[in-house]
């Protein structure tokens, strides 16, 4: 206790009292020190002084220390802290007299363990932070964009790449889905239904574990938000490690000793209990947590995997609440119906880039200039908006002398930039240095440390493996290698009689680059990672390795082979260069001439960055497909850089279901104009939108061929359209099934047909039995249709619909069936539609047989049943 009655100074009162003081404080020791930094009684400095002191007791002894040497004033703000604190102790103490025996222990414990949490939390941990770096959360945290509500994030494609269009429209779209915070994630939106699981997803990158600790940290500051009694925290990686029959009592125990005597009441008030499980995605046992087998007490023995399936399902402390976070690829063997509660990470907005980046530097005059040259480069500004890009950008940034010379225009440039910046901060010497004055013993240790991670990656990669363990040779052979700690993460996981490190690249996508640069600089053959090799029942290539194929075609380009080769002593083949550049022409050749999907051969090629490539293309008749791809700004750039370097005519542009804007569409109306097809269908379109393609049709010479089937266009949208026809009047057909038009709308093109509109296409409108017959009637030559006949069209229709399912994910496949399973039972009559549809029984069968999820497996089995009847 401190009295300073008997003293003449508070100096001399706390120099007293110091004993006493240590007992006293070694139980708040964190929450005073927040308390003397917010009062500016310590500076950041004397804060991190006193946390790298092991123990309460020690930092308690630390800051006595410091204040004996700041003066007279800054011991009496410490008076005034220790006295309020002391008060609201002797008030605690009272209320905890009224309390029976048993709860004294249990809030005793309570506190003690948001200590603990406090101290595991109070330090962010960097991807490659380095011994005697210490970055403290509170400073370094920045707020991220919770969206509420299931988004349905498409894992068909690289789930990052994926992301860059999502993360728009959830941001422009921010009225309709609702933000919440980390406060809010168990709070009930209209008060009757409680929140009790609740899963955060979002992709690599984007801050799940960084939330995790934003309320671990607040749960130990005591934040009013959080009312648990307790959080337990584990992460799917130390769980892995349990390889024999546990209970969750065990499990708790792991990482938490200090539970041990209460434990037992605060299992039995789980009410007032939080479970976060981090990292669902890495969890061995993944796809197998819908287990049939429950476990309904903490104490009973089981699997983990059925130990924590029944604790998903309620079975287990049912009254308890979970957080779960996983990456999207995961989350659909979830079991179904057990969430409460969707909840997206989006990242950053603009605001929290800078927050970020004035963090990040420490100095707002360097802060601000860094963020200048990254909103002069749209590439990197939209890869800021993840977390873990931001940090990587950052990293570049403050290695790379403001990227003093060319600027990064692709991914590859921006990664080659990364591992440079990297190896030149963690060994203080340059590649080309060492080899040069030291001879090519350094170097050599350089290139075999690179090319040891770059085989870690690259076999993982194709095993579809992120974590690797200290028992795996692959590892094991990078015992001694002074690097790892700059590319890999490493977890201890500990087991009662067994501690297993755990590694991770410290993002999937750096993982990537390093697999591209191994194949790039060694033997190994070039893999087909262009090719779609999926089987039908996963539809379309999954997009495992989009991203590591434009990393490979990036590091085989002549520029960064050569950055490679001077920085990192690594060289890329001459005659592996020269096979790559054959084989993306004359891929893209094949494709452009098929239809055929191509959009992972533009990136490849963006990434290049040689115009000579895509003149050397030189199709006989261009066709653009990047059909059934949520398209992002990157996409668009690649897209526009190849048709920039492309002269001529495009025969067709396929962009049905892209959701393409009319931002996007106006920024390639150049190239629209070349066109002779356009593919637009299954695109929402308002009326700017509208007037984008109206401007096409105004002054196109060549656009015969019009799709905006299924999107939602009505009559003011047509009329607008006709008008536009009858300028040049050279459409010849216009597909506009699945739309909101009437008998009104379509009659105002009967002066357009049959010439120039040789045929209209308008099934699945909204017209009467009675308005179909009299707009069929009316329109001349029977151009405008608006039933189905047994025309040799519809057989190509059929044909053309049936090999989109055939391509398509499991849920695009059932998008398309809403569609065409509205069908007229005089349908039925024409014999194309016979085969068509038995066909597409045949193929839902065959997705069901397959399929790994329940509640995508009950949507196939009603549409299976709509068919057969």
């Amino acid at each position: 206790m401190v009295d300073v009655d008997g003293c003449s100074s508070y100096l001399k009162a706390i120099t007293e009292s110091r004993v006493s003081l240590v007992d006293e404080l070694e139980g708040r020791i964190d929450f005073l020190l927040e308390l003397l930094v917010n009062r500016e009684v310590f500076t950041r400095d004397d804060r991190e002084d006193v946390l790298c002191h092991l123990g309460p007791r020690a930092r308690v002894r630390k800051v006595l220390d410091i204040l004996g040497c700041k003066g007279e004033e800054a011991a009496k703000t410490f008076h005034c802290i220790y006295s309020h604190h002391q008060k609201e102790t002797q008030t605690a103490s009272k209320e905890d007299n009224t309390d029976p025996p048993q709860f004294i222990e249990y809030n005793k414990v309570k506190q003690k363990h948001k200590d603990v949490l406090g101290r595991r939390s109070e330090s962010m941990l960097y991807y490659n932070t380095r011994h005697g770096e210490k970055i403290l959360f509170a400073d370094h945290y920045v707020n991220l964009m919770l969206v509420d509500g299931h988004q349905g994030l498409e894992t068909k494609r690289h789930e990052v790449l994926t992301f860059g269009q999502k993360r728009l429209s959830l941001q422009q779209n921010s009225t309709a889905r609702r933000q919440i915070t980390p406060a809010q994630l168990f709070s009930s939106t209209n008060g009757n239904r409680p929140i009790k699981k609740v899963l955060v997803t979002g992709v690599a990158g984007i801050g799940k574990t960084i939330l995790v600790q934003k309320m671990l940290f607040d749960f130990g500051r005591n934040k009013d938000h959080l009312t648990f009694d307790f959080i337990i925290h584990m992460t799917f990686r130390d769980l892995n490690l349990i390889n024999k029959t546990t209970n969750f009592r065990e499990m708790v125990l792991r990482k938490n000793r200090h539970l041990a005597k209460e434990l037992d009441n605060i299992l039995a008030n789980d009410d007032k209990l939080l479970i976060i499980l981090d990292g669902f995605d890495e969890f061995r046992h993944y796809k197998s947590c819908d287990v049939e087998v429950f476990v309904t007490e903490p104490e009973e023995d089981a699997e983990v995997v059925e130990v924590l399936g029944s604790l998903m399902q309620g079975e287990l402390l049912p009254n308890a609440s979970v957080m779960l976070t996983s990456r999207p690829s995961a989350i659909g063997h979830i079991p179904v119906g057990c969430i409460d509660r969707f909840v997206l990470i989006s990242g950053f907005c603009l605001t929290e880039v800078q927050d970020f980046f004035r963090r990040y530097f420490q100095d707002n005059a360097i802060a601000e200039r860094m963020f200048s040259v990254v909103t002069a480069n749209e590439l990197m500004l939209t890869l800021c908006y993840i977390p873990a890009f931001c940090y990587i950008v950052c990293c570049i940034l403050k290695e790379s002398n403001n990227l003093c010379g060319e600027s990064p225009k692709t991914m590859t440039d921006i990664y080659v930039q990364y591992l440079v910046a990297l190896l030149r901060s963690h060994t203080q010497v340059r590649a080309e240095k060492a080899l040069q004055d030291q001879g090519d013993t350094t170097g050599q240790q350089l290139s075999d440390t690179v090319l040891k991670l770059g085989r870690l990656a690259f076999v993982k990669l194709m095993d579809h493996q992120t974590l690797f363990y200290s028992s795996d040779k692959d590892v094991a052979i990078l015992e001694g290698c002074s690097l790892i700690s700059t590319f890999l993460d490493k977890t201890v996981a500990q087991e009662p009689g067994c501690t297993e490190d755990v590694y991770s690249f410290a993002h999937l996508t750096i993982q990537e680059f390093f697999a591209a640069l191994y194949c790039a600089v060694t033997e190994h053959p070039l893999p087909d990672t262009l090719e779609h090799t999926s089987s039908p029942a996963e539809g379309m290539s999954n997009g495992h390795l989009d991203l590591f194929s434009r990393f490979l075609s990036g590091i085989l380009s002549e520029r960064n082979a050569e950055l490679m080769s001077r920085q990192v002593g690594l060289r890329c083949h001459g005659s592996k260069v020269d096979a790559y550049r054959q084989k993306i022409v004359g891929e893209l050749r094949e494709l452009c001439e098929n239809g055929a999907h191509m959009l992972n051969h533009l990136h490849c090629l963006f990434e290049q960055q040689d115009p000579s490539l895509a003149r050397a293309v030189q199709p006989k008749r261009l066709r653009v497909n990047v059909s059934d791809e949520t398209l992002s700004p990157m996409d668009y750039n690649a897209i526009k850089y190849f048709l920039n370097l492309t002269e001529g005519n495009i025969f067709e542009l396929d962009l049905t279901k892209t959701d393409v804007s009319f931002e996007a569409l106006k920024d390639i109306q150049p190239h629209l104009i070349r066109c002779e097809r356009i593919w637009l269908g299954e695109n929402h379109f308002d009326m700017d939108t509208v007037n984008v393609i109206s401007d096409v049709l105004h002054v196109s010479e060549r656009l015969a061929y019009l799709g905006i089937g299924w999107s939602d266009i009505g009559d003011d949208e047509l009329l607008t359209l006709s008008n536009a026809i009858r300028v040049k009047g050279k459409l010849e057909e216009l597909w506009m099934e699945g739309n909101r038009i009437s008998s009104r709308g379509l009659l105002s093109l009967s002066d357009l047909t049959p010439n120039p509109l040789k045929r209209i296409v308008a099934i699945w409108n909204d017209l009467t039995d009675a308005e179909a017959e009299f707009v069929s009637a009316a329109s001349t030559e029977k151009s405008i249709t608006v039933n189905f006949t047994e025309d040799i069209m519809w057989e190509k229709w059929g044909e053309w619909v049936f090999n989109r399912c055939e391509v398509s994910s499991n849920e695009k496949l059932l998008m398309v069936l809403h569609k065409v399973c509205n069908r007229p039972v005089h349908l039925l009559e024409n014999q194309w539609a016979t085969i068509f549809y038995k066909r597409l029984s045949q193929l839902i069968k065959s997705r069901i047989e397959n399929c790994t999820e329940e509640d995508i497996c009950k949507k196939l089995r009603r549409f299976q049943g709509i068919l057969d009847t």
